[in-house]
């Protein structure tokens, strides 16, 4: 197992911004270039709702809960930047919760 730790958020997106949605939130977008720059980051994967096209899911796996919360410390602003330049995108933002894999 390549991970110790994955947040995971829903979110439902604006009609008609979905692809501008995926390109910031898929795996070659702004949050995974942050993400990138801390220590402990694994990958993160985006989903999309096979019944409803408009809600999403993001998976971001770290290697440990304290690598994560390190890194939310230590690019709080680079993060509140990125998340307000988003907030357009979508109509609801959920987080899901914080897990560990079993072993």
């Amino acid at each position: 197992m390549d991970y110790g730790f994955l947040a995971i958020w829903r979110f439902r997106v604006r009609p008609g911004m979905e692809a501008t949605f995926e390109r910031i939130y898929g795996k070659h977008g702004d949050w995974v270039a942050l993400f990138r720059t801390g220590d402990g980051f694994v990958r993160t994967e985006l989903l999309c709702s096979a019944t409803e096209p408009q809600v999403y899911l993001t998976m971001d796996y770290w290697t440990s809960a304290g690598a994560y919360e390190a890194f939310r410390r230590e690019h709080a602003a680079e993060y509140k930047t990125i998340d307000a330049k988003c907030e357009e995108l979508t109509e609801e933002e959920t987080e899901l919760g914080s897990f560990t894999p079993l072993a």
